[in-house]
């Protein structure tokens, strides 16, 4: 039975919200299969049924949990502990079985599934090394000079293959790994001065890499380490931010530092448009959100026990979207040349499930979120909120943007507008990130020490 503090009704959908449940350091998982739902609190790892929230398994590490991920088939967790070069690995289906592997001396600084499920990959301190664990057989196996970078390791979403950024003799290179044996498959040297990342594309077809910030430049290779293109907007300034595949693989959007996001289509590799986040909005197709915030007045009344006691929504600041006339000022920062990684440019891009939107983050207007019709190729929507955006994430089944600020509301964007939601639970809930359920009915929300789940339903149709 679901455990739930108050239903609200917004539009044609019921949001549920559960109790209030420990974590730490945001560790909280919803298994692949999405029925099980794992959480860290220090030592322990606890998991939990997701639609009854009973606890299924209990289990105690030897250390507090810095890292903790769910195998490919939902059967098997691993919890990293980085201070004492350990991971432990344990099964949902024999309780009583668990796995510990130790580096010993050489140190842990990552720890990550195979896609298999059945290997571990630790990336030892000083990226000396990556180590292979098998389960099954308790092989080992040592893969060199992987790279300290952004986003050094990637697998193909089928799990066939793995990219490996690497440094040798102050070069950049790419090795591609069969991950049934680990057998390299090809090794080749990458056109980049300081690789900064690197990610497959959706169909697995093409490999994105891209330079650090100091040079614009993004480089796309195919399974077999041949150069596909080469694309590079501008020289002598700070280059890429932020990369995001389309889920369809025919669109690769790139942010930078200018505050632009270039568009490349998957057939020629060069820019087909570049959405700009100008400060005043003129744009007549676009619509501008803007979040009001308004206490609650309280009269003598409305004070009983329970509500002081119980009930922090009496007191809670309310807040609705107001649609702004145009034009309309976006709220601008300016960053501080002095310091380094300046806050300033895209540093966060997210595609919808349908391939139809784009929602973009710019640093230097951090209270604003961009929503971009990738069909039109127009901005479609601005949403400006009261505090600096934290996190946001699509729905994984259709186009529904769920977003939080730090404060105790949820804020939903979908192409028929938007909604602000005051998480009623007890005490204070400050929401610092979200993610949905796999099947898109849920949210997890989680706050610094706690997590609380959003139900959806929508209504049936009368």
């Amino acid at each position: 039975m679901r455990i739930t503090n108050k239903i609200l009704t917004v539009g044609s959908c019921s949001m549920n919200f559960s109790e209030v449940f420990k974590q730490s350091n945001q560790l909280c998982k919803v298994s692949p299969d999405g029925k099980y739902l794992a959480t860290c609190v220090q030592y322990r790892l606890v998991v939990r049924d997701f639609n009854s929230l009973q606890i299924a398994h209990l289990y105690t590490c030897l250390d507090p949990v810095m890292h903790m991920e769910w195998s490919s088939d939902s059967l098997f967790i691993l919890c990293a502990m980085y201070k004492r070069g350990l991971v432990q690995v344990w099964s949902l289906e024999q309780p009583d079985w668990h796995c510990k592997i130790d580096e010993g001396s050489i140190g842990l600084v990552s720890s990550r599934w195979s896609p298999d499920g059945r290997h571990v990959l630790n990336t030892t301190e000083f990226n000396l090394r990556v180590t292979v664990w098998s389960l099954c057989t308790k092989s080992v196996s040592y893969i060199k000079y992987p790279k300290a970078c952004q986003k050094g390791m990637d697998f193909t979403a089928d799990g066939r293959y793995m990219a490996l950024a690497e440094r040798r003799e102050c070069k950049d290179y790419i090795s591609v790994f069969v991950c049934d044996n680990w057998h390299l498959l090809r090794h080749f040297e990458s056109e980049t001065q300081n690789l900064a990342g690197l990610e497959w594309s959706p169909n697995g077809c093409v490999l994105a890499v891209w330079d650090s910030c100091l040079e614009y430049k993004i480089i796309l290779y195919s399974l077999d380490g041949r150069l596909l293109s080469s694309y590079s907007a501008y020289e002598w300034s700070l280059g890429i931010k932020s990369v995001a595949w389309s889920p369809s693989s025919q669109f690769l959007a790139v942010g930078s530092y200018d505050e632009k996001v270039r568009i490349l289509n998957h057939i020629t590799w060069k820019k087909i448009t570049e959405f700009e986040h100008p400060t005043t909005i003129i744009n007549a197709k676009a619509v501008v959100f803007k979040e009001v915030e308004k206490r609650p007045v309280v009269g003598s009344e409305d004070l009983s026990i329970h509500q002081l006691t119980v009930d922090n929504s009496l007191f809670s600041t309310q807040s609705k979207y107001e649609i702004t006339q145009l034009p309309a000022q976006v709220p601008v920062i300016k960053p501080d040349p002095d310091r380094a990684n300046p806050k300033i440019g895209i540093s966060a891009l997210a595609i919808s499930a349908d391939n139809r939107y784009l929602a973009t983050k710019n640093d230097n207007m951090p209270q604003s979120l961009w929503v971009w019709d990738m069909l039109r190729l127009s901005l479609l929507a601005v949403l400006v909120q009261t505090a600096p955006v934290r996190c946001f994430v699509w729905d994984p089944h259709r186009p529904r943007l769920a977003l939080c600020t730090g404060n105790t509301k949820v804020y939903l964007w979908s192409p028929a507008g938007c909604v602000s939601v005051n998480a009623p639970v007890e005490g204070s809930f400050q929401v610092q990130s979200l993610f949905w359920h796999c099947s898109g009915s849920s949210l997890v929300l989680l706050s610094k020490e706690h997590i609380c789940l959003c139900y959806m339903e929508a209504e049936e149709e009368k």
